[in-house]
Protein backbone atom coordinates (compact mmCIF):
# COMPACT_ATOMS: atom_id res chain seq x y z
CA UNK A 1 0.00 0.00 0.00
CA UNK A 2 2.80 2.44 0.84
CA UNK A 3 4.35 1.85 -2.54
CA UNK A 4 0.99 2.61 -4.13
CA UNK A 5 0.22 5.83 -2.22
CA UNK A 6 3.69 7.38 -2.22
CA UNK A 7 3.70 8.25 -5.92
CA UNK A 8 0.16 9.69 -5.63
CA UNK A 9 1.20 11.89 -2.69
CA UNK A 10 4.20 13.12 -4.61
CA UNK A 11 2.04 13.95 -7.64
CA UNK A 12 -0.42 15.91 -5.49
CA UNK A 13 2.44 17.88 -3.89
CA UNK A 14 3.94 18.65 -7.28
CA UNK A 15 0.57 19.79 -8.57
CA UNK A 16 0.23 22.27 -5.70
CA UNK A 17 3.02 24.41 -7.16
CA UNK A 18 1.74 26.65 -9.97
CA UNK A 19 3.45 25.88 -13.28
CA UNK A 20 5.47 28.55 -15.01
CA UNK A 21 3.30 30.49 -17.46
CA UNK A 22 3.86 29.57 -21.11
CA UNK A 23 2.55 31.47 -24.12
CA UNK A 24 2.87 30.90 -27.86
CA UNK A 25 4.16 34.01 -29.66
CA UNK A 26 5.63 34.92 -33.02
CA UNK A 27 8.70 32.70 -33.30
CA UNK A 28 7.86 30.06 -30.72
CA UNK A 29 6.87 29.55 -27.08
CA UNK A 30 8.06 31.60 -24.10
CA UNK A 31 8.03 30.71 -20.40
CA UNK A 32 7.71 33.55 -17.89
CA UNK A 33 7.23 33.58 -14.14
CA UNK A 34 4.62 34.52 -11.57
CA UNK A 35 5.05 37.81 -9.79
CA UNK A 36 4.50 38.48 -6.12
CA UNK A 37 0.91 39.60 -6.77
CA UNK A 38 0.10 36.51 -8.91
CA UNK A 39 0.61 38.54 -12.08
CA UNK A 40 2.45 36.90 -14.96
CA UNK A 41 5.78 38.42 -15.95
CA UNK A 42 7.68 37.85 -19.20
CA UNK A 43 11.08 39.43 -19.84
CA UNK A 44 13.22 39.66 -22.96
CA UNK A 45 10.81 38.41 -25.61
CA UNK A 46 12.32 39.09 -29.07
CA UNK A 47 10.10 41.06 -31.44
CA UNK A 48 12.67 41.26 -34.28
CA UNK A 49 15.87 39.57 -35.40
CA UNK A 50 19.17 40.73 -33.83
CA UNK A 51 20.33 43.86 -35.73
CA UNK A 52 23.89 42.58 -36.08
CA UNK A 53 26.54 42.78 -38.82
CA UNK A 54 24.71 43.14 -42.13
CA UNK A 55 21.52 44.18 -40.31
CA UNK A 56 23.15 47.27 -38.83
CA UNK A 57 21.40 50.40 -40.13
CA UNK A 58 18.62 48.42 -41.72
CA UNK A 59 14.93 48.18 -40.79
CA UNK A 60 14.22 45.52 -38.16
CA UNK A 61 13.97 42.04 -39.66
CA UNK A 62 11.41 39.35 -38.74
CA UNK A 63 11.90 37.32 -35.57
CA UNK A 64 13.96 34.18 -36.06
CA UNK A 65 11.96 31.15 -34.88
CA UNK A 66 13.41 29.04 -32.06
CA UNK A 67 12.89 25.45 -31.02
CA UNK A 68 11.40 24.42 -27.74
CA UNK A 69 10.37 26.93 -25.10
CA UNK A 70 12.44 30.09 -24.68
CA UNK A 71 13.05 31.20 -21.07
CA UNK A 72 11.54 34.64 -20.51
CA UNK A 73 11.81 35.17 -16.78
CA UNK A 74 15.06 37.18 -16.50
CA UNK A 75 15.91 40.67 -17.81
CA UNK A 76 17.48 40.89 -21.27
CA UNK A 77 20.50 43.05 -22.12
CA UNK A 78 19.95 46.73 -22.83
CA UNK A 79 20.79 48.14 -26.25
CA UNK A 80 24.37 49.36 -26.68
CA UNK A 81 24.99 52.75 -25.08
CA UNK A 82 27.79 54.81 -23.55
CA UNK A 83 28.13 54.98 -19.77
CA UNK A 84 26.78 58.38 -18.72
CA UNK A 85 26.70 57.66 -15.01
CA UNK A 86 22.96 57.41 -14.43
CA UNK A 87 22.76 54.45 -16.86
CA UNK A 88 25.82 52.58 -15.56
CA UNK A 89 23.93 49.31 -15.06
CA UNK A 90 22.44 49.42 -18.55
CA UNK A 91 25.78 50.25 -20.18
CA UNK A 92 27.44 47.37 -18.32
CA UNK A 93 24.82 44.86 -19.49
CA UNK A 94 24.27 45.91 -23.09
CA UNK A 95 24.32 44.22 -26.47
CA UNK A 96 23.48 44.89 -30.10
CA UNK A 97 21.17 41.90 -29.79
CA UNK A 98 18.58 43.84 -27.81
CA UNK A 99 15.30 44.09 -29.73
CA UNK A 100 13.16 42.64 -26.96
CA UNK A 101 10.17 43.60 -24.87
CA UNK A 102 8.84 42.84 -21.39
CA UNK A 103 5.23 42.15 -20.38
CA UNK A 104 3.33 42.05 -17.10
CA UNK A 105 -0.27 40.91 -17.15
CA UNK A 106 -2.87 39.99 -14.51
CA UNK A 107 -3.70 36.90 -16.58
CA UNK A 108 -3.90 35.51 -20.09
CA UNK A 109 -7.70 35.42 -20.14
CA UNK A 110 -9.84 38.45 -21.00
CA UNK A 111 -9.20 41.64 -22.96
CA UNK A 112 -7.55 44.36 -20.91
CA UNK A 113 -6.25 47.76 -22.00
CA UNK A 114 -2.58 47.68 -23.00
CA UNK A 115 -0.02 50.32 -21.98
CA UNK A 116 3.25 50.31 -23.94
CA UNK A 117 6.15 52.18 -22.30
CA UNK A 118 8.88 53.77 -24.44
CA UNK A 119 11.84 54.62 -22.22
CA UNK A 120 13.78 57.89 -22.24
CA UNK A 121 17.49 58.64 -22.25
CA UNK A 122 18.12 61.14 -25.08
CA UNK A 123 17.64 58.29 -27.59
CA UNK A 124 21.18 57.40 -26.57
CA UNK A 125 20.75 55.46 -23.32
CA UNK A 126 18.25 53.64 -21.11
CA UNK A 127 16.31 50.37 -21.34
CA UNK A 128 13.09 48.63 -20.38
CA UNK A 129 14.79 47.87 -17.03
CA UNK A 130 12.36 47.08 -14.20
CA UNK A 131 9.37 48.84 -15.74
CA UNK A 132 7.16 45.74 -15.67
CA UNK A 133 8.03 45.14 -12.02
CA UNK A 134 6.12 48.30 -11.09
CA UNK A 135 2.65 48.50 -9.57
CA UNK A 136 1.04 49.96 -12.66
CA UNK A 137 -0.16 46.62 -14.04
CA UNK A 138 -2.07 45.89 -10.83
CA UNK A 139 -4.76 48.27 -12.08
CA UNK A 140 -6.26 45.96 -14.67
CA UNK A 141 -3.95 46.73 -17.60
CA UNK A 142 -1.33 44.77 -19.50
CA UNK A 143 1.98 46.63 -19.24
CA UNK A 144 4.57 46.33 -22.00
CA UNK A 145 8.06 47.92 -22.02
CA UNK A 146 10.05 47.90 -25.25
CA UNK A 147 13.69 48.35 -26.19
CA UNK A 148 14.98 49.94 -29.39
CA UNK A 149 18.32 50.69 -30.99
CA UNK A 150 19.98 53.76 -29.50
CA UNK A 151 22.35 56.52 -30.55
CA UNK A 152 24.56 55.91 -33.53
CA UNK A 153 23.12 52.39 -33.95
CA UNK A 154 19.52 53.56 -33.94
CA UNK A 155 19.41 56.99 -35.53
CA UNK A 156 22.42 57.53 -37.82
CA UNK A 157 21.55 58.34 -41.44
CA UNK A 158 24.33 57.28 -43.82
CA UNK A 159 24.22 57.87 -47.56
CA UNK A 160 25.41 54.30 -48.17
CA UNK A 161 22.44 52.91 -46.26
CA UNK A 162 20.17 55.27 -48.22
CA UNK A 163 21.56 53.94 -51.50
CA UNK A 164 20.41 50.47 -50.44
CA UNK A 165 16.93 51.64 -49.43
CA UNK A 166 15.67 53.92 -52.22
CA UNK A 167 17.06 57.00 -50.55
CA UNK A 168 15.71 56.32 -47.05
CA UNK A 169 18.06 56.30 -44.04
CA UNK A 170 17.97 56.92 -40.30
CA UNK A 171 15.34 56.46 -37.60
CA UNK A 172 16.01 52.75 -37.14
CA UNK A 173 15.12 53.14 -33.47
CA UNK A 174 11.69 54.44 -34.49
CA UNK A 175 11.37 51.54 -36.92
CA UNK A 176 12.11 49.22 -34.00
CA UNK A 177 9.32 50.84 -32.00
CA UNK A 178 6.91 50.36 -34.89
CA UNK A 179 7.98 46.72 -35.18
CA UNK A 180 7.37 46.25 -31.43
CA UNK A 181 3.89 47.77 -31.78
CA UNK A 182 3.13 45.45 -34.69
CA UNK A 183 4.26 42.55 -32.48
CA UNK A 184 1.91 43.78 -29.75
CA UNK A 185 -0.98 43.95 -32.21
CA UNK A 186 -0.30 40.36 -33.33
CA UNK A 187 0.44 38.77 -29.94
CA UNK A 188 -0.93 40.73 -27.00
CA UNK A 189 -4.33 38.99 -26.99
CA UNK A 190 -2.48 35.84 -25.86
CA UNK A 191 -1.42 37.77 -22.76
CA UNK A 192 -4.93 38.97 -21.93
CA UNK A 193 -4.55 42.31 -23.71
CA UNK A 194 -6.82 44.07 -26.17
CA UNK A 195 -4.92 44.86 -29.41
CA UNK A 196 -7.60 47.45 -30.26
CA UNK A 197 -7.03 49.37 -27.01
CA UNK A 198 -3.34 50.26 -26.84
CA UNK A 199 -1.95 53.39 -25.17
CA UNK A 200 1.67 54.34 -25.82
CA UNK A 201 3.43 56.48 -23.25
CA UNK A 202 6.93 57.72 -22.54
CA UNK A 203 9.02 60.33 -20.76
CA UNK A 204 11.70 62.65 -22.17
CA UNK A 205 13.12 61.03 -25.34
CA UNK A 206 10.43 58.38 -24.93
CA UNK A 207 7.77 61.10 -25.03
CA UNK A 208 9.40 62.62 -28.09
CA UNK A 209 9.29 59.23 -29.79
CA UNK A 210 5.62 58.90 -28.82
CA UNK A 211 4.96 62.25 -30.52
CA UNK A 212 6.82 61.11 -33.65
CA UNK A 213 4.77 57.91 -33.71
CA UNK A 214 1.63 60.06 -33.56
CA UNK A 215 2.95 61.79 -36.67
CA UNK A 216 4.29 58.75 -38.55
CA UNK A 217 1.91 57.44 -41.24
CA UNK A 218 3.15 53.87 -40.61
CA UNK A 219 1.76 53.94 -37.06
CA UNK A 220 -1.90 54.14 -38.11
CA UNK A 221 -3.91 51.41 -36.43
CA UNK A 222 -1.15 50.40 -34.00
CA UNK A 223 -2.38 52.37 -30.95
CA UNK A 224 -5.44 54.30 -29.83
CA UNK A 225 -4.06 57.04 -27.56
CA UNK A 226 -0.84 58.51 -26.20
CA UNK A 227 0.76 60.12 -23.12
CA UNK A 228 3.74 62.48 -23.52
CA UNK A 229 5.64 63.22 -20.30
CA UNK A 230 8.13 66.06 -20.86
CA UNK A 231 8.81 65.52 -24.54
CA UNK A 232 7.75 66.79 -27.97
CA UNK A 233 9.03 66.46 -31.57
CA UNK A 234 12.57 67.80 -31.41
CA UNK A 235 12.34 69.64 -28.07
CA UNK A 236 12.27 72.94 -29.92
CA UNK A 237 14.97 72.01 -32.45
CA UNK A 238 14.20 72.10 -36.19
CA UNK A 239 14.01 68.74 -37.98
CA UNK A 240 17.19 67.46 -39.60
CA UNK A 241 17.14 67.36 -43.39
CA UNK A 242 18.42 64.34 -45.28
CA UNK A 243 21.49 66.32 -46.39
CA UNK A 244 22.27 67.25 -42.77
CA UNK A 245 21.75 63.64 -41.73
CA UNK A 246 24.14 62.40 -44.41
CA UNK A 247 26.73 64.94 -43.27
CA UNK A 248 26.47 63.48 -39.76
CA UNK A 249 26.86 59.99 -41.23
CA UNK A 250 30.00 61.09 -43.12
CA UNK A 251 31.36 62.50 -39.87
CA UNK A 252 30.76 59.20 -38.08
CA UNK A 253 32.58 57.26 -40.82
CA UNK A 254 35.59 59.60 -40.56
CA UNK A 255 35.71 59.23 -36.78
CA UNK A 256 35.98 55.43 -36.99
CA UNK A 257 38.09 55.40 -40.15
CA UNK A 258 35.49 53.47 -42.13
CA UNK A 259 34.89 53.54 -45.86
CA UNK A 260 31.24 53.55 -46.73
CA UNK A 261 28.41 51.72 -45.05
CA UNK A 262 30.20 48.37 -45.40
CA UNK A 263 33.11 49.71 -43.38
CA UNK A 264 30.79 51.03 -40.71
CA UNK A 265 29.10 47.65 -40.44
CA UNK A 266 32.48 46.01 -39.88
CA UNK A 267 33.55 48.59 -37.28
CA UNK A 268 33.84 47.40 -33.65
CA UNK A 269 30.90 48.43 -31.51
CA UNK A 270 33.24 50.13 -29.03
CA UNK A 271 34.64 52.36 -31.78
CA UNK A 272 31.13 53.34 -32.84
CA UNK A 273 30.17 54.17 -29.26
CA UNK A 274 33.27 56.34 -28.93
CA UNK A 275 32.44 58.12 -32.19
CA UNK A 276 28.89 58.70 -31.01
CA UNK A 277 30.12 60.93 -28.18
CA UNK A 278 32.16 63.06 -30.60
CA UNK A 279 29.50 63.78 -33.21
CA UNK A 280 28.84 67.47 -33.74
CA UNK A 281 25.68 69.06 -35.12
CA UNK A 282 26.47 72.68 -36.00
CA UNK A 283 22.79 73.61 -36.22
CA UNK A 284 21.98 72.88 -32.58
CA UNK A 285 25.40 73.22 -30.94
CA UNK A 286 25.78 76.95 -31.37
CA UNK A 287 27.96 78.71 -28.79
CA UNK A 288 26.08 79.39 -25.55
CA UNK A 289 22.79 77.91 -26.83
CA UNK A 290 20.64 75.77 -24.53
CA UNK A 291 20.63 72.98 -27.14
CA UNK A 292 23.90 71.10 -27.55
CA UNK A 293 25.52 67.97 -28.93
CA UNK A 294 24.24 65.89 -26.00
CA UNK A 295 20.87 66.22 -27.75
CA UNK A 296 22.11 65.19 -31.19
CA UNK A 297 19.74 62.20 -31.42
CA UNK A 298 16.75 64.22 -30.22
CA UNK A 299 16.69 66.28 -33.38
CA UNK A 300 14.16 64.50 -35.64
CA UNK A 301 15.51 63.14 -38.92
CA UNK A 302 13.37 63.46 -42.05
CA UNK A 303 14.24 60.05 -43.44
CA UNK A 304 11.74 59.66 -46.27
CA UNK A 305 10.22 56.55 -44.74
CA UNK A 306 9.11 56.82 -41.12
CA UNK A 307 9.09 60.62 -41.30
CA UNK A 308 8.63 61.53 -44.97
CA UNK A 309 7.99 65.17 -44.00
CA UNK A 310 8.47 67.34 -40.93
CA UNK A 311 6.68 66.17 -37.76
CA UNK A 312 4.51 69.29 -37.80
CA UNK A 313 3.38 68.68 -41.38
CA UNK A 314 2.63 65.04 -40.61
CA UNK A 315 0.68 65.87 -37.45
CA UNK A 316 -1.54 68.18 -39.48
CA UNK A 317 -2.54 65.13 -41.55
CA UNK A 318 -2.67 62.53 -38.76
CA UNK A 319 -5.99 61.18 -37.44
CA UNK A 320 -7.05 62.67 -34.08
CA UNK A 321 -6.32 60.51 -31.05
CA UNK A 322 -6.70 61.28 -27.33
CA UNK A 323 -3.46 62.70 -25.89
CA UNK A 324 -2.15 63.68 -22.46
CA UNK A 325 0.92 65.91 -22.46
CA UNK A 326 2.72 68.01 -19.89
CA UNK A 327 5.93 69.09 -18.21
CA UNK A 328 7.55 69.64 -14.84
CA UNK A 329 8.01 73.21 -13.63
CA UNK A 330 11.83 73.03 -13.62
CA UNK A 331 13.01 70.38 -16.08
CA UNK A 332 16.77 70.82 -16.60
CA UNK A 333 19.31 73.29 -17.90
CA UNK A 334 22.97 74.31 -17.75
CA UNK A 335 24.48 75.04 -14.33
CA UNK A 336 23.76 78.58 -13.26
CA UNK A 337 26.66 80.83 -14.19
CA UNK A 338 28.02 78.46 -16.85
CA UNK A 339 26.45 80.54 -19.60
CA UNK A 340 25.82 84.29 -19.65
CA UNK A 341 22.05 84.76 -19.87
CA UNK A 342 22.24 87.46 -22.53
CA UNK A 343 24.61 85.32 -24.60
CA UNK A 344 22.27 82.33 -24.38
CA UNK A 345 19.31 84.38 -25.55
CA UNK A 346 21.35 86.00 -28.32
CA UNK A 347 22.50 82.56 -29.48
CA UNK A 348 18.91 81.32 -29.59
CA UNK A 349 17.17 84.39 -31.01
CA UNK A 350 19.75 86.90 -32.20
CA UNK A 351 19.49 90.49 -31.09
CA UNK A 352 15.77 90.11 -30.28
CA UNK A 353 16.74 87.68 -27.55
CA UNK A 354 18.30 90.41 -25.49
CA UNK A 355 14.84 91.86 -24.92
CA UNK A 356 13.90 88.71 -23.04
CA UNK A 357 16.82 88.87 -20.63
CA UNK A 358 15.01 90.95 -18.07
CA UNK A 359 12.18 88.38 -17.93
CA UNK A 360 14.59 85.67 -16.78
CA UNK A 361 17.02 87.52 -14.52
CA UNK A 362 15.32 86.99 -11.17
CA UNK A 363 15.51 83.52 -9.53
CA UNK A 364 12.17 81.83 -8.87
CA UNK A 365 11.63 79.52 -5.90
CA UNK A 366 9.59 77.08 -7.99
CA UNK A 367 11.36 77.37 -11.33
CA UNK A 368 14.95 77.85 -10.19
CA UNK A 369 17.60 80.23 -11.52
CA UNK A 370 17.47 82.12 -14.82
CA UNK A 371 19.21 79.47 -16.92
CA UNK A 372 17.04 76.66 -15.57
CA UNK A 373 13.86 78.65 -16.18
CA UNK A 374 14.97 79.65 -19.68
CA UNK A 375 15.98 76.11 -20.64
CA UNK A 376 12.76 74.66 -19.27
CA UNK A 377 10.78 77.09 -21.41
CA UNK A 378 12.79 76.74 -24.62
CA UNK A 379 13.26 72.95 -24.52
CA UNK A 380 9.97 71.92 -22.91
CA UNK A 381 7.44 74.69 -22.24
CA UNK A 382 7.25 76.39 -25.63
CA UNK A 383 7.19 73.18 -27.74
CA UNK A 384 4.55 71.65 -25.43
CA UNK A 385 2.46 74.81 -25.64
CA UNK A 386 2.57 74.79 -29.44
CA UNK A 387 1.90 71.08 -29.75
CA UNK A 388 -1.10 71.31 -27.41
CA UNK A 389 -2.53 74.18 -29.48
CA UNK A 390 -1.85 72.43 -32.79
CA UNK A 391 -3.65 69.26 -31.70
CA UNK A 392 -6.54 70.91 -29.83
CA UNK A 393 -7.23 73.33 -32.70
CA UNK A 394 -7.71 70.33 -34.98
CA UNK A 395 -10.15 68.57 -32.72
CA UNK A 396 -7.82 66.16 -30.96
CA UNK A 397 -8.97 65.32 -27.40
CA UNK A 398 -6.10 66.85 -25.39
CA UNK A 399 -5.44 66.96 -21.65
CA UNK A 400 -2.52 69.04 -20.46
CA UNK A 401 -0.77 69.01 -17.08
CA UNK A 402 2.01 70.65 -15.09
CA UNK A 403 3.86 68.71 -12.42
CA UNK A 404 5.07 70.70 -9.41
CA UNK A 405 5.89 68.07 -6.81
CA UNK A 406 9.08 66.36 -5.66
CA UNK A 407 9.49 63.43 -3.29
CA UNK A 408 12.02 65.22 -1.10
CA UNK A 409 9.99 68.41 -0.91
CA UNK A 410 12.36 70.18 -3.27
CA UNK A 411 11.84 71.46 -6.78
CA UNK A 412 10.08 69.32 -9.37
CA UNK A 413 12.54 68.45 -12.13
CA UNK A 414 12.88 66.23 -15.19
CA UNK A 415 11.37 62.83 -14.43
CA UNK A 416 9.98 63.80 -11.01
CA UNK A 417 6.60 62.34 -11.94
CA UNK A 418 7.91 58.84 -12.74
CA UNK A 419 7.61 57.28 -9.26
CA UNK A 420 4.09 58.71 -8.99
CA UNK A 421 3.14 56.96 -12.24
CA UNK A 422 4.87 53.62 -11.73
CA UNK A 423 5.11 53.21 -7.95
CA UNK A 424 1.83 54.90 -7.15
CA UNK A 425 3.21 57.44 -4.68
CA UNK A 426 0.43 59.45 -3.02
CA UNK A 427 -0.25 63.09 -3.86
CA UNK A 428 -1.73 65.18 -1.04
CA UNK A 429 -2.78 62.00 0.76
CA UNK A 430 -4.52 60.53 -2.28
CA UNK A 431 -2.97 57.11 -2.99
CA UNK A 432 -1.68 56.52 -6.51
CA UNK A 433 -3.47 59.59 -7.87
CA UNK A 434 -1.34 60.07 -10.99
CA UNK A 435 -1.17 56.35 -11.63
CA UNK A 436 -4.94 56.00 -11.45
CA UNK A 437 -5.44 58.89 -13.89
CA UNK A 438 -3.04 57.35 -16.39
CA UNK A 439 -4.77 53.97 -16.09
CA UNK A 440 -8.23 55.51 -16.41
CA UNK A 441 -7.06 57.23 -19.59
CA UNK A 442 -5.91 53.85 -20.91
CA UNK A 443 -9.31 52.35 -20.08
CA UNK A 444 -11.57 55.13 -21.33
CA UNK A 445 -9.59 57.78 -23.22
CA UNK A 446 -10.40 60.40 -20.55
CA UNK A 447 -8.28 60.73 -17.37
CA UNK A 448 -11.00 62.42 -15.27
CA UNK A 449 -14.13 63.99 -16.79
CA UNK A 450 -14.85 65.95 -13.61
CA UNK A 451 -11.57 67.16 -12.10
CA UNK A 452 -9.47 67.48 -15.26
CA UNK A 453 -11.11 69.40 -18.13
CA UNK A 454 -10.17 68.81 -21.72
CA UNK A 455 -7.64 71.36 -22.98
CA UNK A 456 -9.01 74.17 -25.13
CA UNK A 457 -6.57 76.58 -26.71
CA UNK A 458 -9.14 79.38 -26.39
CA UNK A 459 -9.61 78.83 -22.63
CA UNK A 460 -6.33 77.14 -21.70
CA UNK A 461 -7.03 75.34 -18.43
CA UNK A 462 -4.68 72.56 -17.33
CA UNK A 463 -4.27 70.17 -14.41
CA UNK A 464 -1.56 71.03 -11.89
CA UNK A 465 -0.21 68.39 -9.53
CA UNK A 466 1.37 69.90 -6.43
CA UNK A 467 1.35 69.61 -2.64
CA UNK A 468 -2.34 70.49 -2.67
CA UNK A 469 -3.21 67.59 -4.95
CA UNK A 470 -4.88 68.02 -8.34
CA UNK A 471 -6.25 71.43 -9.19
CA UNK A 472 -7.17 73.20 -12.40
CA UNK A 473 -5.20 76.34 -13.25
CA UNK A 474 -4.83 78.75 -16.14
CA UNK A 475 -1.69 78.16 -18.17
CA UNK A 476 0.49 81.06 -19.24
CA UNK A 477 2.53 80.92 -22.43
CA UNK A 478 6.21 81.26 -21.47
CA UNK A 479 7.79 84.57 -22.43
CA UNK A 480 10.39 82.95 -24.69
CA UNK A 481 7.67 81.42 -26.87
CA UNK A 482 6.99 84.77 -28.56
CA UNK A 483 10.29 84.35 -30.41
CA UNK A 484 10.32 80.58 -30.74
CA UNK A 485 7.90 78.75 -33.03
CA UNK A 486 9.45 75.31 -33.43
CA UNK A 487 7.55 72.32 -32.03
Amino acid sequence: MKLLFAPIWMLLLAGAAAPEPRVAVTGGHVAGRRGEDAALVFRGIPYAAPPLAGNRWKPPQPVRPWRGTRPAAAPAPACLQPDQGWNKADAANASEDCLTLDIRTPGVQGRRPVMVWIHGGSNRAGSARGTVESRLAANGVVLVAIQYRLGIFGFLAHRGAAAEARGHAGNYGLMDQLAALRWVRANIARFGGDPANVTIFGESAGAQDVSLLLAAPASRGLFARAILQSGTPGFGMPPRTRAEGFALGDQAARLVGAKGIAGLRRAPAAALLAADRKLHDPVIARPNAVWNDDMVWLRPQIDGRVLPRSPRALLLLAPPRPVILGTSVAEFGPPEGSIALADALRAAFGMQGEKLARRYRAPDARRGGPLLALSTDLIFGCPTDRLAHLLADRGWPVWRYRFDLARDGGRSSHGSELPYVFDGLPIAGRPALLQRLWVRFAHTGNPDPVAWPRYDGKIPRIAQFDAGGLRTVDVETPAACALHDTL
